[in-house]
């Protein structure tokens, strides 16, 4: 491999990783990855692997992914608003301009059912932020 690698591995998970310091120090210049420790995401715990202590090196480390991981989930998620948004969009020219008859009978009541739910939370939250605001 041309580029240096990098001292820790973190292979995703549903809700988090499992965290591995990766070696290339050894007889062979083989790549080991020793797994030292298991992250969730949304509660930010971190669980060393097994009996293993963590040093100061890997908990820096793991904060950083931590942080860096958590800040990319949160843009992803407004992002697929702003799609969904377009989605919407869509959705409403297709059920004017091109949508059949059967086509709007299967979806029209589950659209409406999710677009009351939306809405109806989005307006108990806008009046939430205008009564403490």
């Amino acid at each position: 491999m041309g580029a240096e690698l990098p001292d820790y591995y973190f292979r995703i998970r549903e809700n988090g990783a499992a965290v591995f310091r990766v070696d290339t120090e050894n007889r062979q210049r083989r790549i080991e990855m020793d797994e030292i420790a298991f992250v969730n995401i949304k509660s930010g715990n971190i669980k060393p692997h097994g009996d293993r202590s963590l040093t100061q090196a890997d908990q820096a480390a793991i904060a950083e992914w931590l942080a860096d991981r958590q800040a990319m989930l949160a843009r992803r998620d407004i992002d697929d608003i702003h799609r969904t948004v377009d989605h919407l969009n869509m959705t409403a020219h297709w059920a004017q301009s091109r949508a059949s008859d059967e086509a709007l009978d299967e979806v029209t009541d589950r659209l409406l059912l999710a677009m009351h739910d939306l809405r109806t939370v989005l307006v108990r939250r806008k009046a939430e932020r205008l009564m403490k605001g």
